[in-house]
């Protein structure tokens, strides 16, 4: 397996992010591959460029229930611009219901447990649910955006998932991201201009201070090696 995927990786180097997503949907066939959206800036670049290559790549979405306002509006934005249908996964009713009356609504800032547990309900179980069908996923990762991250190549072996990940940003830097998104008119949710960078359910986003990373405002009562959610977590 890591054989194979440092050949694709060898293939893959110094390629732009267009030349990747165009060989890993030759790679697995459309059918067998999905892009996972958040909407975020780098999700937006992304999106853009599999309407532009006519990849036909379909996009899905976690929505967990406490996403903030202008996420959804950059929803229904999105798929109106590109004129796609959105696939939106929904946690499972039940494991919701059950966490919230044994925890409250706010589990999350109690411990790095139950916002990982939080985490899991709402985000990991739908995507798991998801990802059983596919073959490969692909990510708006990017080495410079967070310590948890800077080992990321354009194609990876995920084994919490077990398929195969692909990173087409996972070189270029966050100046690339705006200026893609100037240049081409992509749409992009408007908390980017009020200091989000990052931005995920509403109760664990806030705006950053200038010098912080990108993705200190993501559940930022924790330490840095411990801001991911489960989707994306470290190497193992």
């Amino acid at each position: 397996m890591k054989k194979e995927i440092d050949k694709f990786n060898q293939v893959l180097a110094g390629k732009p992010p267009e030349a990747i997503l165009r060989y890993a949907s030759d790679l697995f066939g459309a059918e067998s591959i999905a892009f996972a959206s958040s909407f975020g800036a780098e999700d937006q670049v992304i999106t853009d460029m599999i309407h532009r290559e006519h990849l036909g790549i379909p996009v899905f979405t976690l929505d967990t229930g406490r996403l903030p306002e202008e996420t959804y509006d950059l929803m229904a934005a999105t798929g109106k611009h590109y004129e796609i249908g959105i696939e939106v996964l929904f946690p499972e009713q039940a494991a919701v219901e059950a966490m919230v009356t044994e925890n409250g609504p706010n589990l999350f800032y109690e411990s790095i447990e139950k916002r990982k547990e939080c985490c899991r309900v709402r985000k990991v179980e739908p995507l798991r649910r998801k990802l059983s069908s596919l073959k490969a996923w692909v990510c708006g990762l990017r080495r410079e955006q967070s310590v948890t991250r800077t080992g990321v190549a354009p194609i990876e072996w995920d084994e919490a998932f077990g398929l195969y990940k692909i990173n087409p940003l996972a070189d270029v830097t966050e100046a690339w991201v705006w200026e893609y998104i100037r240049t081409n008119g992509v749409p992009y949710n408007t908390l980017h201009d009020h200091g989000y960078p990052s931005i995920g359910c509403a109760p664990c986003s806030r705006a950053i201070m200038p010098g912080e990373d990108v993705r200190a405002g993501r559940w930022w009562w924790e330490q840095a090696v411990h801001r991911e959610c489960g989707l994306h977590g470290e190497k193992r």
